[in-house]
């Protein structure tokens, strides 16, 4: 039975997790990625090159002697650079398999498929996040989660599309999710909508944190690459007369007492001291629902 209802195919159902569990031990099934139009040349190949393997593995074969070298975790670390380098998109077995010195029929002996991959890659991030155990203090136990969330995502950009995204499907996916339903404990939370309410508002955040932090730094990039060809002097009066601007029109009193602070608002010095102040925010937020609800504690 999948745990989001969706029904249970010959293909899902004997597909097996991400760290090699048969259905018996892993319940949950892959997710397929959408595959717009027509599967490309190469997929089609790769498929094909995929189900050759297997049957050789289903005969107890064993991969080709030069590439017994070769390991599972190699191969993610390897499609995760890719990744964080190039997106997602840049991802396929032949591309990998390129990276880490090895055939592409190779790879399949370690892994079976591209969705398999992206599962592992995903997996592995899920492991740099790791939900702290409760300490007791659940603010403290959200502030690290939120923290370490935000590092993994900024690491790993391309992630934000699948982390959190779907119904828990690797390992430590599962993991975490245990360990996140376990922060409120001894709080007498009962409700079990304000407790995963709590969990999604503070990744919701992170989310939406690391995005916003993204187009920050791509603003920043342009502005610098428009900069480079102006002198400091150029610069200094053409941003005195963007503010000038504002303070003549009358129509804009708080944008025009901003500017004139001083204050950038998305000055790359001040951001984790800008991440802490919202994640506060949040977390008072949160508090004030706890002790609202009746808990014991809302620290």
């Amino acid at each position: 039975m999948m745990t989001d209802g969706a029904p249970e195919t010959r293909e899902t159902a004997e597909a097996p997790g991400p760290d090699g569990q048969d259905d018996d031990q892993w319940p949950f099934y892959r997710y397929p990625r959408p595959r717009p139009g027509r599967a490309s040349r190469e997929e089609a190949h790769e498929r094909r090159i995929a189900g050759h393997v297997q049957k050789h593995r289903d005969r107890g074969a064993q991969p080709p002697r030069r590439d017994r070298g070769l390991s599972r975790d190699e191969i993610v670390k390897a499609a995760i650079a890719v990744a964080d380098a190039e997106g997602p998109e840049a991802i396929s077995m032949r591309r990998i398999a390129r990276e880490v010195g090895a055939g592409v029929m190779s790879l399949y002996w370690y892994v079976s498929s591209k969705e398999e991959l992206l599962d592992l890659m995903l997996n592995a991030i899920e492991a740099e996040i790791e939900v702290p155990d409760p300490s007791g203090d659940w603010r403290a136990d959200l502030g690290v989660f939120a923290h370490r969330t935000r590092e993994s995502l900024r690491r790993h950009r391309w992630a934000v599309d699948f982390i959190g995204s779907r119904p828990p499907s690797t390992p430590n996916d599962v993991r975490n999710l245990e360990r996140l339903l376990a922060l409120l404990d001894g709080l007498g939370v009962e409700d079990v909508r304000l407790i995963f309410g709590v969990f999604m508002t503070v990744a919701t955040f992170v989310i939406g944190a690391v995005i916003r932090e993204a187009q920050e730094v791509h603003f920043q990039r342009e502005q610098e690459r428009v900069e480079a060809s102006l002198t400091p002097e150029e610069v200094q009066a053409e941003h005195e007369r963007y503010r000038a601007w504002f303070e003549s029109a009358g129509e804009f009193p708080h944008i025009a007492k901003l500017m004139k602070s001083g204050v950038d608002p998305d000055d790359p010095d001040t951001r984790e001291e800008r991440f802490q102040f919202s994640l506060d925010c949040v977390l008072d937020g949160i508090a004030a629902k706890l002790a609202a609800s009746g808990a014991r504690t809302a620290r």
